[in-house]
């Protein structure tokens, strides 16, 4: 069985990048979502093993030391980082499988899947990022000024993505990505049939 195929979806903080996929996931099942770990403390609703895998410094670093991730990133002073048993498990079943990470995490996993397919979610103004990030009910006037300036830096890497998603509504965001993912599929189908 060919291997599954790899969705990385990226953007700056605050882009809409878990509100895009939660939302694709609710009715769209021929993708799998990759589960991240992560040292930060979860926000109100978050589960652990659902949202993320929420992990000690210590615990992470240890995962870390073991090469037990794809990625893994110091984000806005926290760990990030993919775990890699589930990510090729998955592809091995022949089963497609979509990262939600951030743009380092991103670099990080093109040297080790150059074959992945990169998608890049944009905002449709850094005024509205902000507006995003203030709703998000989580920033400090701090942490917001450090988002904010690091989007400015990550979106002058749009050029090296496969793929860009302007995230201005939350439906035709979704349309796109599910057409996207679906082209993609198509074609590796198409080539499959060739050999």
């Amino acid at each position: 069985m060919a291997d599954g195929i790899l969705f990385v979806l990226s953007g700056p903080s605050g882009v809409g990048k878990g509100t895009v996929l939660d939302k694709l996931l609710e009715d769209y099942h021929d993708v799998k979502y990759s589960i991240s770990a992560t040292t930060r403390a979860p926000r109100a609703g978050e589960v652990d093993g659902e949202d993320y895998f929420f992990k000690t410094t210590e615990q992470f670093q240890k995962i870390e030391a073991e090469n037990g991730f794809i990625e893994s990133a110091l984000v806005h002073n926290n760990y990030y980082g993919t775990p890699k048993e589930y990510v090729d498990q998955t592809l091995a079943k022949g089963e497609d499988i979509i990262l939600e990470i951030d743009i380092q995490g991103a670099r990080q996993v093109r040297k080790a899947y150059p074959d992945a397919i990169y998608i890049f979610l944009v905002p449709p103004s850094l005024e509205e990022l902000g507006n995003r990030l203030d709703r998000r009910g989580s920033e400090t006037p701090e942490s917001k000024k450090i988002r904010l300036g690091n989007a400015q830096l990550e979106l002058k890497e749009v050029h090296k993505y496969d793929y860009e998603i302007l995230n201005d509504e939350l439906e035709r965001t979704v349309k796109r990505l599910k057409e996207i993912i679906s082209k993609e599929k198509e074609a590796r189908n198409k080539r499959r049939k060739q050999n």
